[in-house]
């Protein structure tokens, strides 16, 4: 399909790339100013979309290059890794932490990139510049902006709100806003999104007005948790989230894939599902920054990708037991099989089959294989879209075409559903149910029906937060579910991440080829199986250098205007 970064904006983009490479120490900086942003620029309507093309790509490449899977599905407890990135697995990250600064400085180099872009298009932009592309590109850095600060009050709290780095550039004195206040001022830039997104994009691949209200959507659901009152979520957020996730749904036009398989399936960027995904396209192996480099850090081996670093990285034994069929027996190992095509779609199953993987050592087709004695990952699947026999020509060692979801239509589907329950324990709601069915058939699964001698009863959270986890393993979600979870109920959510079995297991196939159902053994000898999540740990701490630069981050917060 086709990118943003059509050979013509390209070129505008790769001028750039220079200018955004430079702002990685320290959320202080002022972001570099470059030929992109003279008085030269910001000239034609083309020139602003090549400027804005950047924020779909290159300002989140060090979130998309580790943090994506490191925090969403590392921390959450979907998967983890044996051998390396231990800090998050473990819940012991440090303020030394390689990923965590490199998160950090991630998510402020998205606000720093989108707060230039706003201080150019109104210090530079031209009379040629039509007003609608001016006020759409305005609402990207605006919507770029308000996300990139969601992840930041996710993940360490109270942090600075910088709507212009010029103002703060080196000012050590700035301190952190409240949580409470950092959602206010989310929620308020991405309702203006919302107000100038075009309904229909301008490029494929950019922004919609549905792209900002289905943020606003996941944005009021968890902010009804963090104004919860003794445990009860503000009815009001729930009612919005509840709200724009059926505006969405009814008025977008997007559809869910029949198939939940195709949606990893290469090529499947900016397909009927999509809201909002980070746009990445290859330009050759010495082109940087452009790409996605996510996919060599997942795939298990180099038979089936250009590097191939994963082999240590797959599901928790906690997320397989999610899968339904997949049963404990009286021994302690799981056994079973599930109808749920999400597992085959993320994770290889021993005796797996992925007919468009070419295996680089033989030229045949991929069967996941079984090998080992005590330990047998389940390796990741999603994102990992064929070797360098399927790609060539498209793709090279840590530069893949392919994109990287920030938001499905599914997810809308399931927000409507919690919503509806809100506070109180379960729903029959028809409408609810319903759309549980769209995401939960659409896994293969039997329709969740609440009446009847078969019935399973009125829809629970419970059943909701277990969709979700399967629904969206590896997409970076887990996590953010269960801190929406914190603000309102943190011992449920300290229950679930320190009920997470997180160690290693054999998966070993009846048969091969072609198995019937798989048992799960714990491996004996790998001790290092559940952490400890308390208020402690339960956030990042913020960077140690981040705290020599700015010693003010270590005061209370304050409230953001």
């Amino acid at each position: 399909m086709k990118k943003i970064n059509s050979i013509k904006y390209l070129a505008g983009l790769l001028v750039a790339v220079a200018a955004f490479s430079g702002c990685k120490k320290t959320f202080l900086e002022k972001p570099p100013l470059s030929s992109i942003t003279d008085a030269n620029f910001y000239k034609t309507d083309e020139q602003v979309l090549a400027g804005t093309a950047l924020l779909y790509s290159t300002v989140w490449f060090d979130y998309n290059d580790k943090a994506m899977y490191n925090l969403g599905d590392f921390r959450g407890g979907t998967a983890f890794s044996a051998w390396n990135d231990r800090g998050n697995v473990l819940f012991n990250t440090t303020g030394d932490n390689g990923e965590n600064g490199a998160s950090w400085r991630a998510f402020f180099n998205v606000v720093g990139q989108s707060n230039l872009f706003l201080y150019n298009i109104n210090r530079y932009g031209g009379p040629n510049v039509s007003a609608q592309v001016r006020k759409t590109a305005i609402a990207e850095a605006r919507f770029m902006r308000a996300l990139a600060y969601r992840f930041l009050v996710m993940n360490w709290g109270p942090v600075p709100v910088i709507e212009n780095n010029f103002d703060k550039l080196f000012d050590t004195s700035i301190s952190r806003n409240t949580v409470t206040s950092v959602w206010r001022f989310i929620t308020r830039e991405m309702r203006a999104a919302a107000e100038d997104l075009p309904v229909t994009a301008t490029q494929e691949g950019r922004l919609t007005k549905w792209s900002a209200e289905g943020m606003l959507a996941r944005f009021y659901l968890t902010r009804a948790g963090v104004e919860a009152t003794g445990g009860v979520r503000k009815q009001q957020f729930l009612d919005s989230a509840k709200y724009y996730a059926a505006r969405v749904i009814n008025n977008s036009g997007k559809k869910l894939l029949s198939n939940y398989y195709d949606l990893f399936k290469h090529p499947y960027d900016n397909n009927s599902e999509g809201l909002f995904e980070l746009q990445w396209v290859f330009a050759g192996a010495n082109v940087w920054g452009i790409s996605n480099s996510m996919p060599e850090y997942l795939a298990y081996s180099p038979d089936i990708a250009f590097g191939g670093w994963g082999g240590d990285k797959g599901a928790t034994w906690w997320l397989i037991k999610q899968y339904d069929g997949i049963t404990e027996q009286t021994d302690g190992t799981l056994r079973g099989r599930t109808l749920d095509n999400r597992l085959y779609s993320t994770f290889m199953l021993p005796g797996a089959y992925y007919p468009e993987i070419t295996k680089v050592s033989d030229k045949t087709k991929l069967i996941y294989p079984f090998t080992g004695t005590d330990q047998n990952f389940l390796a990741v699947k999603k994102y990992i879209i064929g070797s360098p026999v399927d790609l060539a020509g498209i793709a090279a060692q840590q530069r893949y075409p392919n994109n990287t979801y920030m938001m499905r239509l599914a997810e809308m589907y399931l927000i409507y559903a919690e919503a509806t329950i809100g506070n109180n324990p379960s729903t029959s709601d028809a409408t609810a149910i319903e759309y549980f069915n769209k995401v939960h058939t659409r896994a293969g699964l039997p329709a969740y029906v609440v009446g009847g001698v078969n019935g399973s009863g009125p829809l629970t959270l419970d059943a909701i937060f277990s969709e979700r986890f399967k629904e969206f393993a590896m997409e970076g979600m887990a996590w953010y579910d269960l801190v929406s979870l914190h603000y309102y109920n943190p011992a449920k959510a300290f229950s679930i991440l320190n009920s997470q079995d997180r160690g290693l297991f054999f998966t070993r196939p009846d048969q091969m080829p072609n198995p019937t159902q798989w048992t799960f053994t714990k491996t004996s000898w790998f001790t290092e199986r559940m952490i400890s999540a308390n208020e402690g740990n339960f956030l990042l701490p913020i960077p140690n250098s981040e705290i020599s630069n700015a010693p003010n981050l270590q005061k209370p917060p304050v409230d953001y205007p």
